[in-house]
């Protein structure tokens, strides 16, 4: 139903403009969450069960299948997501301030390889509206990450206080955090991945979280969110750096700046980060290599290219311990992570 009816109503919309059927998603979203019941019904409808449940760096979630970054940025439809069979959600990306990203269109659908490029740069209200609205919100009754990152107007020496600021805006609320050094749309940011630059952010971030613990507040668990396009060696030094400062997991991967298997194609020239179906093999061999070289002791998420339980269960096979869905969600709709729910042990 979704591929046949829905599907191609929201490509119509804004004339095939995919931020457009984006909003409206999210519109039509924050609509059903407002419906009593509602998010309890879908949630018995998921196909997770209790024995799906399992704790992550020291977490319980209700089921393995979560909404990645960049889908409710501003956190919109925080009651609507478990309808549709998610077992936590991660916000953002969010900023210290509000920003509204790079000039549109900046949404491209690249639908005959289930893929899509976005160079949406980190829009979003900020972390100030966010933390308002969370506070609003009250008990959402499942996990929520939160994806924070550089404000583009922030230069790159300050960025540590950039995230510590939102960090410290947002620490209340969520269950984890995401530190977003990978995302190939705000300049400069990705540079953040380097040991030097790492080492001083997550030493910054990880000082804050004790203080704030110190301070009557749960210790939070922080993650760190990786690009698919390091080395194997890169990826080596920074798993050295998160190890060495004591952060809590991984995700894996964020959108590449490759153009993998899509290179003849009319929008590939696009640039933004890619994902879909063409990060499928990256993710799982991404996955693969950090849980080997960590010996299994740091947790990953596993997101990209997941159109398919199969690709969900393949990542959980390599190492993941989560997973996180966001393209698969446009091409194959709600049904997807229902489907998941029942395939992963």
């Amino acid at each position: 139903m979704y591929r046949k009816v829905v599907r191609p109503v929201l490509y119509r919309l804004g004339r095939g403009d995919a931020e457009v059927a984006h909003e409206q998603t999210l519109a039509g979203l924050r609509l059903l969450g407002r419906i009593p019941g509602t998010p309890r019904a879908g949630a018995r409808l998921s196909g997770s069960t209790a024995a799906s449940s399992r704790t992550v760096f020291g977490i319980r979630f209700p089921s393995p299948v979560g909404l990645a970054a960049g889908m409710d940025k501003n956190g919109v439809a925080l009651r609507a997501w478990p309808a549709l069979g998610f077992g936590f959600v991660e916000v953002g990306t969010v900023t210290a301030h509000p920003q509204p990203g790079n000039e549109k269109p900046r949404l491209f659908r690249l639908v005959e390889h289930e893929a899509v490029i976005n160079r949406m740069g980190f829009n979003n209200l900020g972390s100030e509206a966010l933390a308002a609205r969370l506070a609003a919100y009250g008990d959402l009754g499942y996990p929520l990450g939160i994806s924070i990152g550089k404000s583009k107007v922030t230069p790159l020496e300050d960025a540590v206080e950039d995230y510590v600021t939102s960090l410290r805006r947002l620490y209340r609320y969520g269950d984890y955090f995401a530190v977003n050094v990978s995302s190939p749309n705000t300049p400069g940011l990705r540079a953040l991945q380097d040991a030097g630059h790492l080492r001083e952010l997550l030493t910054a971030l990880h000082a804050e979280a004790l203080a704030l613990s110190a301070g009557g507040l749960a210790g939070k668990p922080i993650l760190v969110k990786i690009a698919p396009d390091l080395t194997s060696s890169a990826i080596d030094e920074l798993l050295g750096v998160c190890t060495d400062v004591g952060i809590a997991g991984i995700i894996a991967t964020n959108t590449t700046i490759g153009r993998p298997g899509v290179e003849s194609h009319p929008l590939a020239a696009e640039t933004g980060g890619l994902s879909g179906r063409p990060l499928t093999e990256t993710a799982a061999k991404t996955v693969a290599h950090i849980h080997a070289e960590t010996g299994g002791a740091l947790p990953i998420i596993g997101v990209g290219g997941i159109l398919e339980p199969t690709d969900a269960v393949r990542l959980v096979d390599a190492g993941a311990s989560l997973v996180q869905l966001y393209t698969g969600l446009i091409y194959r709709g709600p049904g997807l992570v229902r489907r998941i729910n029942r395939s992963l042990p």
